[in-house]
């Protein structure tokens, strides 16, 4: 038994999908992302694993803030735009699509659910940077399921 062995195992742990908002340093930041998980109740927090590389990176320092907008089973095309690296306000009718508070990342009034969340630490884990972020709001919008992704491997979205 080997670490190659439990590839195809991994891949099958399922993620659901959340276009990740913040603002940037000049522009405000919109990328699709798939490793997150609740990882406490009290006080309720979040991780978010992002690949190492990613500009995004750089702007979730302790305290930032960052909204995960949850989609829902069926919203392909906000899969497709945010999974192209499309920017925000790129989106068809991206104003009224839209919702900016200050000081808040955006949110996308179509998402299943938005959390709000403020950068509450962070850490290297092998090829990714795992972001920590403390639950400040947020809210379900819809009664749907969210959608699901399921890998075939583990060594690749």
């Amino acid at each position: 038994m080997s670490a190659d062995d439990a590839i195809p195992a991994l891949g099958r742990i399922p993620s659901g999908i959340f276009v990740l908002t913040c603002h940037g340093p000049v522009n405000e930041i919109a990328m699709l992302v798939s490793w997150v998980q609740q990882c406490s109740f009290d006080p309720p927090m979040v991780s978010v694993a992002i690949r190492k590389g990613r500009d995004v990176v750089d702007q979730l320092k302790d305290g930032a803030s960052f909204a995960l907008n949850i989609l829902a089973d069926g919203q392909k095309e906000l899969l497709a735009h945010f999974g192209k690296g499309s920017p925000l306000d790129h989106l068809p009718r991206a104003q009224e699509r839209i919702h900016r508070d200050q000081g808040l990342g955006a949110v996308l009034r179509e998402a299943l659910g938005v959390l709000h969340c403020q950068v509450a630490g962070g850490c290297e884990a092998g090829d990714h940077f795992l972001i920590l972020g403390r639950v400040v709001g947020g809210s379900l919008q819809a009664d749907e399921r969210p959608m699901v992704h399921i890998r075939k491997s583990g060594t690749n979205y």
